[in-house]
């Protein structure tokens, strides 16, 4: 389970985390969590990879994005680190060259697992409302479902549920036809 390591925390201490925990700033609270587990790790590692070729580079697909995974945002006192973020390059048209992305995303997405679960829900949706980030989705592997939010106004609007067909298209990446069986890997033997 993710733990609050401390109140009135500074990026100086987000910064002496250990290499195997993920650390984020939340409301000056400091949230460190381990490394994701396989589940964890392979859907978002699976989208972004589906992602890629299309929406980054060109390849079959629009073109005009970064999708680029766990981007360390930096989004007023809060420092926080979504599973994998896409900026459209009209917004952002060159990468930062250091790890820091000022420029809020106009796409996050969050994978849950047991350790993080309530902190993206809680914690970072309202965030990522507050940066003025467009859409949100989370991702629930033990679920094998998609939850995809519109931002409107000053809440997230539900766009749909998504796992109950085996492919689907989803704003604002709805170019391609996202086979969501590939997400969740072989079922348990």
């Amino acid at each position: 389970m993710a733990a609050r390591v401390r109140e009135h925390a500074t990026y100086e201490d987000l910064i002496r985390l250990p290499e195997n925990m993920v650390g984020e700033l939340i409301d000056g609270e400091l949230y460190a969590s381990p490394r994701p587990a396989g589940p964890h790790t392979l859907a978002a590692s699976v989208l972004g990879g589906l992602f890629l070729p299309p929406f980054q580079l060109g390849v079959n697909g629009p073109g005009g994005w970064w999708i680029l995974d766990e981007p360390e945002l930096h989004l007023g006192r809060n420092v926080l680190v979504p599973d994998l973020a896409g900026w459209r390059k009209e917004r952002m048209p060159e990468i930062p060259k250091n790890h820091i992305f000022s420029i809020s995303p106009d796409w996050v997405c969050e994978v849950t697992s047991p350790s993080n679960g309530r902190i993206d829900r809680l914690k970072k949706m309202p965030l990522y409302a507050r940066a003025d980030v467009q859409y949100m989705w989370i991702v629930e592997p033990e679920q094998q479902t998609i939850e995809a939010f519109r931002l409107e106004g000053a809440g997230w609007f539900l766009l749909g549920t998504f796992g109950e067909e085996p492919t689907a298209r989803i704003e604002p990446l709805a170019d391609i036809e996202i086979d969501l069986t590939l997400l969740w890997g072989p079922l348990p033997s």
